[in-house]
């Protein structure tokens, strides 16, 4: 590893250092009583308690619902010419903030395309016919709330079904695609992989898979600031009738920190002691269950075009535990946070929260789990979550087809609505802070009709966020 990348390294472990507070988000493992007789309680946070109040719509984007006193700006729309002169692609999901040495904010957005239609230069494209990838976007934030778009552009192109990905301490964001169809599927090449997207690049960068990383259905990853660790998350359900296992929750440890291509070991979790543990039922909130990781002998099998769970049909033979629908994966305060959308005695989502021990041994607890769809009980199918720059709560989308929000939990483990899709039923995606935390970015994700992506400025100290 070059000294420039060492030292990446030393400052991103030492700012989580600073800015851990104490016990940062522990009050979550109490947001909900285990009671045999009765659902759990979902407590709600109101004004002064971590929630913002209620929710009215927005004067300058009518289609979104806010807190009072917050203010917000369409900054990109599906279909709009770029600076690079291509239409902006659709299907936005995942996304990240970057600051940039101009003091803009550089924001890559990923594109969750399945059609055969290809994204930017062929030249550097993976796939040349791969309509997936993603786009970079130059934003100026300047006071009074004032953000807007300086440029954008093809920043990934050739892949297919980009969905989630993360942000890394190395200023790069990954892309992963949520599916391992390849050339049995029409496509030129096989997919499945995550992609590196360097944030500084002011042109599309050529697209280069890891398959150490794994070929699986991926969703979220995360990277630990202090050990390079890259946590990933995997998008699939249980289902016996059709062999599919379910999902894993992996690490991959690279053999050169900052230096994914150089390769390393992709490992599963597990729960010691519990061989095959299944998490997405007869669970308990607060709950710690002792991890370790298995090692998964081949990340890129041969046949998993065919098998969708060729990796963790691997991973599960050496004890790994088994999820239902991981979706969102964030790092934030010394434990990775991740969101499960089927899991739970009601299917409607869990949040778990792992906490690494060092070594093969962490710590896997159940922060949230949500008793019954509604807007009573908290986050409804939770996918893509972010943590609070200030660390004092979450921040999840929702995706569950009918009212659809951006919800909240404190460090009490109360909820509290933060954001309403009024238009229609279409999901929150790509929810993150810009790097000083006074603006939130956000996508709502959009198939037939159009996807936008949002900044979102106010009085975050006024609540948990």
């Amino acid at each position: 590893m070059s000294l420039d990348r060492r030292a990446l390294l030393r400052h991103a472990a030492r700012l989580g250092a600073m800015t851990l507070i104490p016990g940062p988000l522990l009050g979550l493992a109490r947001c909900s009583v285990r009671r045999d007789d009765a659902a759990p309680d979902v407590r709600h946070a109101g004004v002064g308690e971590g929630g913002y109040g209620d929710l009215v719509p927005s004067r300058e984007c009518p289609e979104l619902a806010l807190p009072r006193d917050f203010r917000v700006v369409r900054l990109s729309v599906s279909g709009e010419r770029m600076s690079d002169g291509v239409a902006t692609p659709g299907a936005f999901d995942g996304m990240a903030a970057f600051p940039l040495p101009n003091g803009h904010v550089r924001l890559v957005r990923n594109h969750e395309i399945f059609t055969p239609r290809l994204l930017g230069d062929a030249a550097k494209a993976y796939d040349a016919i791969g309509g997936g990838g993603t786009t970079s976007l130059e934003v100026r934030v300047g006071g009074a709330g004032a953000v807007e778009k300086v440029r954008d552009f093809v920043s990934l192109g050739g892949t297919v079904f980009n969905c989630a990905g993360g942000p890394t301490p190395w200023r790069t964001w990954l892309s992963c695609e949520e599916t391992v169809d390849g050339q049995r599927a029409g496509w030129q090449r096989p997919h499945g992989y995550v992609f590196e997207v360097p944030a500084d690049a002011e042109v599309q960068a050529e697209a280069r898979p890891l398959p150490a990383m794994g070929r699986f259905v991926h969703e979220a990853v995360a990277v630990d600031p202090a050990t390079g660790v890259v946590y990933l998350t995997e998008d699939m359900t249980v289902d016996p009738a059709r062999d599919r296992l379910g999902a894993g929750f992996y690490r991959f440890v690279p053999r050169v920190p900052a230096q994914l291509s150089e390769g390393g070991r992709l490992q599963a979790l597990g729960v010691e002691g519990r061989a095959r543990y299944q998490t997405y039922h007869r669970q308990h909130v607060g709950a710690a269950l002792p991890a370790v990781w298995v090692d998964v002998p081949d990340p890129d099998p041969a046949d998993a075009e065919t098998d969708v769970s060729a990796v963790l049909r691997q991973a599960v033979a050496a004890g790994a535990a088994v999820f239902k629908r991981l979706e969102g994966c964030w790092y934030g305060f010394g434990r990775v946070f991740f969101t499960a959308a089927s899991g739970g005695d009601a299917g409607r989502g869990q949040v778990w929260q792992y906490r690494p021990r060092g070594g093969d041994r962490g710590e896997l607890t159940l922060i949230f789990q949500s008793p019954a769809p509604g807007l009573s009980h908290g986050p409804d199918k939770p996918d893509n979550i972010t943590v609070s720059p200030r660390g004092t709560g979450l921040l999840i989308c929702e995706d569950n087809g009918e009212r659809v929000h951006l919800r909240g939990i404190t460090p009490e483990g109360a909820v509290f609505d933060f954001a309403r899709n009024l238009a229609d039923t279409r999901e929150f995606a790509g929810v993150c802070f810009s790097p000083d935390g006074e603006t939130l970015f956000v996508n709502i994700q959009g198939t037939v009709r159009a996807s936008a992506t949002y900044a979102i400025g106010g009085p975050w100290r006024r609540g948990a966020l």
